[in-house]
């Protein structure tokens, strides 16, 4: 993720890197490949009109028709957006690197700031959103250290710095869940008892209970996962559906392992010199009780890979990325 601004300091630590567990070959799948207007489309949501919405890394916001692959632009943040979630008013929920937590009114791109800082500082890295039926807003940060344009400056300190967020609907907003290492997914489950995040560097996800007896608390659902997990969505059948930006890298676990100053010379190193994500199509469905592999698909494709958004629509799953200019869709797997 290159960036033309001035690269700030980092502060590595050593970091344990969890083992790595194989998950069920999934099998591969006939893509559709639809481009976009601009680069990098981050996450993939679907409105109660069918449409596609994603954001890309100038700032727009795009809407896609489902079945003739038009794009229309119709906002722009002035920042970067990142994950996506259709409100229950219709409007796109979208969070923006650094504007922080923002709603767009879906008909006339009007753009709304909900939430901008948090804890007496500024939001720099809002990651992922999603809201309740009692209009509750959560929400997670991936770094309160660095913006998007910096995040392996993230993952290169491995220190816990993101969290997850509660925006009620009075406009109260309260920590939930400090010390999580690149905190990025969030989806709820079909029956609202929990939420279900990603921590991209800890390669797990976690459930946050809402209800019931261990409500307030976090257990995991998936741990030691093979790659590294971005967005989430729920599937209809209560599936949760996890991207795989890319497969888990031994060499950068040894580094994490080593000692911090070796990270701080990578740092330094041009973006095109430093190690780079693996261009793979990957995601993976999970049983949102037992953390059971129950779904996936993995393949390679010229003009799509490192996935970090999908969604399930109209017995399709569409599929946001970084690699390139598109999206992609496939039958459910």
């Amino acid at each position: 993720m290159p960036s033309t601004t001035r690269k700030p300091r980092i502060d590595p630590a050593r970091w344990q890197p969890p083992p790595v567990d194989p998950l069920p070959d999934p099998p591969q799948a006939d893509l559709t490949v639809i481009p976009v207007t601009g680069n990098a489309p981050e996450d993939v949501v679907v409105d109660a009109d069918g449409h596609i919405w994603t954001g890309v890394d100038d700032g727009r916001i795009v809407r896609i028709s489902p079945n003739s692959g038009e794009t229309t632009v119709v906002a722009d943040t002035g920042g970067r957006p990142l994950g996506l979630h259709v409100a229950r008013d219709g409007r796109l929920l979208i969070c923006d690197s650094p504007r922080g937590l923002l709603a767009m009114d879906t008909s006339t791109g009007k753009i709304d700031t909900l939430v901008d800082g948090v804890d007496n500082r500024k939001l720099r890295f809002c990651s992922n959103v999603t809201e309740t039926d009692d209009g509750t807003i959560y929400f997670t940060e991936s770094t309160s250290a660095f913006t998007y344009a910096h995040s392996v400056a993230a993952v290169l300190e491995a220190r816990g710095r993101g969290s997850l967020f509660r925006r009620d609907p009075d406009g109260t907003v309260l920590t939930l869940v400090p010390g999580l290492y690149f905190a990025n997914g969030l989806t709820l489950t079909s029956d609202a008892s929990a939420l279900v995040f990603a921590e991209l560097q800890a390669r797990r996800l976690m459930k946050y209970w809402l209800t019931g007896p261990n409500a307030g608390t976090v257990t995991p659902l998936v741990q030691n996962l093979p790659g590294m997990p971005d967005n989430l969505s729920t599937g209809a059948d209560g599936r949760i559906w996890c991207a795989f930006f890319t497969p888990a890298n031994a060499t950068a676990d040894r580094l994490a392992q080593g000692p911090p100053l070796i990270r701080k010379l990578i740092w330094r190193l041009p973006s095109w010199l430093q190690p780079g994500p693996e261009t793979v199509v990957w995601v993976a469905a999970f049983d949102p009780d037992t953390g059971k592999a129950v779904a996936g698909l993995r393949t390679e494709h010229p003009e799509f890979g490192q996935v970090t958004g999908m969604v399930e629509a109209d017995g399709r799953l569409w599929m946001a990325c970084l690699g390139f200019p598109a999206v992609a869709h496939c039958p459910i797997p």
